[in-house]
């Protein structure tokens, strides 16, 4: 057995099984090595993939066949892909987060969501993203860990090198609140709106400043390892929309990312929006829509969100005007 199933409800252990043997058999590729980082062409938005996205996508594809998946899309597919007729679940998957990461070693990972299977994939996908019934990500890391959702809590499974099987370690993670840490790539400052530079100076003016509070940066470059450190840390990450040509309703996509990161997040305490509404309040309209996130500990969330009613006056006031916000 690839994971243990004894929390996993029943209707979606052969998925999950399927997800868990494919991520495994995915570990051992990564940690073997090799010229997985090689440019291999684009995928279906534009964006540039390695080799190791289309070995995952292939992996994940053949593992989820036969494991009751009735349509499974893909970061790395133009279009969703009928796997079974007969099958009750629809899942959606970014098989390789933070590929550009691979020749540098740093932590990448698997993004997946379920949802139940209606009799188109449009139906399928494009729908509130609350109506996910599981979403999880795999770490490929110093360990191999799963964080996994079925809508009651979070749970933390870690790949046993031994078994090669996924052991649940904690069945219902929850995240702090009281980390001082922020991530988000500060050489894009410049292109972002008012609110999100207001809320960053704020942070970085430290205890001089209107939070009183020192703050720490934190930037990976790779989602599923900033997903992981604020679920076990706290903090908050910022990926906003900003003025560059193609950013402008953000970067991420709301199918294979946003949707599956908020759903844990919100499981395990914590809120995750587009800056200003939540993320499971809203519904992807393709199925490669992009949209800006933020997610974190609550409060945190909640203060970015209030930087964006403040009048523009005051959004572009320096930080010491804004008392608003002192903790």
């Amino acid at each position: 057995m690839a994971i243990e199933t004894g929390r996993i409800p029943a209707g979606l252990r052969p998925a999950m099984t399927a997800l868990a043997g494919a991520a495994a058999e995915l570990a051992v590729l990564i940690r073997r090595g090799g010229d997985l980082g090689a440019a291999v062409g684009t995928n279906a938005d534009g964006d540039g993939q390695k080799a190791l996205d289309v070995i995952a996508d292939e992996m994940f594809c053949t593992a989820l066949r036969g494991a009751g998946v009735r349509w499974l899309a893909s970061e790395e597919q133009e279009q969703a892909l009928a796997l079974d007729p007969q099958g009750s679940l629809a899942v959606a998957i970014d098989p390789l987060d933070g590929s550009s990461n691979i020749d540098t070693n740093v932590s990448i990972g698997t993004i997946f969501s379920i949802y139940p299977a209606e009799d188109t994939a449009e139906a399928s996908f494009l729908r509130p993203t609350r109506q996910q019934i599981g979403a999880g990500y795999v770490i490929y890391g110093p360990r191999c860990a799963m964080m996994v959702s079925f809508g009651d809590g979070v749970q933390q499974y870690l790949l046993d090198p031994d078994t090669g099987a996924f052991r649940l370690v904690d069945g219902r993670l929850t995240m702090p609140d009281c980390s001082f840490e922020f991530a988000i790539n500060a050489s894009n400052y410049r292109h972002w709106s008012r609110p999100i530079r207001a809320y960053i100076d704020d942070c970085v003016a430290g205890i001089e400043g209107p939070r009183e509070t020192n703050f720490n940066m934190r930037w990976i470059a790779s989602l599923v390892a900033e997903t992981h450190r604020i679920l076990t840390r706290g903090g908050i990450f910022l990926y906003p929309s900003d003025a560059r040509k193609g950013y402008e309703r953000g970067r991420l996509r709301m199918l294979y990312e946003c949707a599956p990161i908020a759903f844990l997040i919100e499981q395990a305490g914590g809120r995750a929006t587009d800056a200003c509404e939540p993320i499971l309040d809203q519904a992807a309209t393709a199925l490669h829509q992009r949209t800006p996130l933020v997610f974190g500990s609550a409060e945190k969330v909640a203060r970015v969100a209030a930087y964006h009613d403040l009048p523009e006056t005051e959004v572009s006031a320096l930080f010491g005007h804004r008392g608003l916000f002192r903790a």
